[in-house]
């Protein structure tokens, strides 16, 4: 499908956790640690063999420079002697790492019980549910962490974006103005206009007002870009094109900008300048298929079919989802 607006997510990815490798060779340890920067880190630990500091940040420094599995030993020798919950966060994360994530799932079930008041540990098992498809496991865990703590707007909108994937999005939009309400940031506000603009539902426009009255700085465009796509959607296309004009002011590399100002042209039948304005966008982004995929809508539109044929298959292979491309190449095709 062609893609308008992503929905906005600022949470850590924990797939890229689960599915990240060891990209150093970690097949001499000895040699490795003797090493600048871990030897003088190795000589702190000769010296003072039960201070977890040195442990934990030897496999701190490890972990920067991608050995992974080297660091896993001294984070565990760090939790030992510490039994501090920053270092068993710490933990955790790396055995995600070098995907141990029996083990990972595991020692969080234990620190929750030794921890009953870190809520953290709670989250890191839900999410680590919701990465593994056990979904029902992690909304367990949201409720789990919302029974001690109601007021957890971290927990609401993590478990409203859980409750997006799982298509349930009268209780994703629940949770999210819940969250919203608590605490109302960005990115919970602007998950909440993406819904409710793919619905066209009016609440979208106030809850982009609130996120703009906010934006001291002026850099908040997502907010300006999904009022200009409502109005686009209710062919209010002056208000629209203006908003997204307003995106480019802010910021001339904003892709999607583009993308939806020369869908109004193209809704308008104004081809030269949607033609214009695919142009610019392919411009600012080469590698963006969906530019590349309307600018093979504008030449269908205007008869320029081998220019339609070349624009559609440049955008198929930069992005493989976008199999309207795909199709409009074996329409052209017959």
């Amino acid at each position: 499908m062609i893609s308008r607006v992503g929905l906005f997510l600022f949470s850590i990815s924990l797939m890229a956790l689960l599915q990240a490798g060891c990209g150093n060779s970690d097949s001499e340890p000895g040699k490795i640690l003797s090493q600048p920067p871990f030897a003088a880190l190795a000589d702190s630990i000769k010296k003072e063999p039960d201070n977890p500091r040195h442990y934990l940040a030897r496999a701190i420094l490890l972990s920067q420079n991608n050995h992974h599995e080297l660091a896993t030993p001294d984070y565990y020798k760090a939790w030992q002697l510490s039994s501090d919950e920053a270092v068993a966060l710490e933990y955790i994360s790396n055995l995600l790492l070098v995907n141990r994530t029996g083990d990972a799932l595991s020692f969080l079930d234990e620190c929750r019980k030794k921890f009953p008041d870190n809520l953290e540990f709670g989250r890191r098992l839900s999410e680590i549910y919701a990465q593994l498809g056990k979904r029902k496991e992690a909304l367990a865990e949201y409720d789990k962490i919302l029974e001690q703590d109601s007021l957890n707007f971290m927990a609401w909108y993590e478990k409203g974006l859980l409750l997006v994937k799982l298509n349930d999005t009268a209780a994703a939009i629940e949770a999210l103005e819940k969250s919203y309400s608590i605490q109302p940031v960005n990115y919970t506000g602007l998950a909440l206009a993406n819904i409710y603009s793919s619905q066209e539902n009016p609440r979208v426009l106030a809850i982009c007002d609130d996120i703009l009255q906010r934006d001291s700085t002026g850099e908040v465009s997502d907010a300006l870009l999904l009022k200009g796509i409502f109005f686009s959607d209710k062919k209010d296309f002056a208000k629209a094109l203006s908003l997204f004009e307003e995106c480019i002011k802010r910021d001339w590399k904003f892709i999607q900008a583009y993308l939806e100002k020369g869908i109004v042209y193209f809704k308008q039948k104004d081809y030269p300048k949607a033609l214009e304005t695919f142009q610019m966008a392919t411009t600012v982004s080469s590698t963006n298929g969906d530019a590349y995929y309307w600018l093979g809508r504008v030449y269908e539109e205007t008869n320029d079919k081998k220019q339609a044929i070349e624009n559609y298959e440049r955008a198929y292979s930069l992005d493989k989802t976008i199999i309207e491309a795909q199709e409009a190449l074996d329409r052209l095709d017959k």
